[in-house]
């Protein structure tokens, strides 16, 4: 299975133990899929997204579509067997879903069905749950949504925030990957 072409969706600083893990088990990478840079901080001045950066470092090639639709896919992405996504930002459509031989997996950042959505960590911590977890799931035209691969349950400490939660739950997300 290590002779899998896969395209990788990511943004954050949470992708990327995912996409190191990939690359550190020799997994073959066709591409990288980011946001677009966008200016940030006082000067606003543009900046990479983390996921760029990584990719970038490790000369993969990259790919920032400011929107996903078919005929940028078809004039510049590679074919990819499986994609991964982890932290992306962007909800992908159905056509794209279908593209790749074995799927989209997707790395979530809690028990899914619970905190669907762009925050599930700082929903849970919002809610004062004791516990959160990384779900894997084989993705489907419904946002957060498909078929469960694996579930890690993750307590949540005491003195966890958003940042050091996050932190975790993506190693473990990498490690399950």
């Amino acid at each position: 299975m290590k002779s899998l072409r896969i395209l990788f969706f990511g943004t954050s600083d949470f992708a990327i133990p995912a996409l190191d893990a990939l690359m550190d088990n020799n997994y073959e990478i066709a591409g990288v899929i980011t946001t677009p840079d966008e200016p940030a901080g006082r000067g606003q001045a543009v900046f990479p997204t983390p996921v760029k950066a990584r990719a970038v470092f490790h000369s993969l090639p990259v790919f920032q579509p400011v929107k996903l639709d078919k005929e940028f896919w078809q004039k510049n992405v590679p074919e990819a067997d499986l994609f991964v996504v982890a932290a992306y930002g962007k909800i992908l459509p159905s056509w794209l879903l279908a593209l790749p031989r074995y799927g989209t997996l997707n790395i979530h950042a809690s028990l899914l069905p619970k905190y669907r959505g762009p925050s599930p960590i700082q929903s849970a911590l919002a809610m004062g749950e004791k516990e959160t977890g990384v779900t894997i799931m084989l993705m489907d035209k419904e946002i957060d949504h498909g078929l469960i691969i694996a579930l890690q349950v993750v307590s949540i400490d005491r003195d966890d925030n958003a940042i050091t939660l996050s932190q975790r739950l993506s190693q473990i997300g990498a490690e399950m990957l």
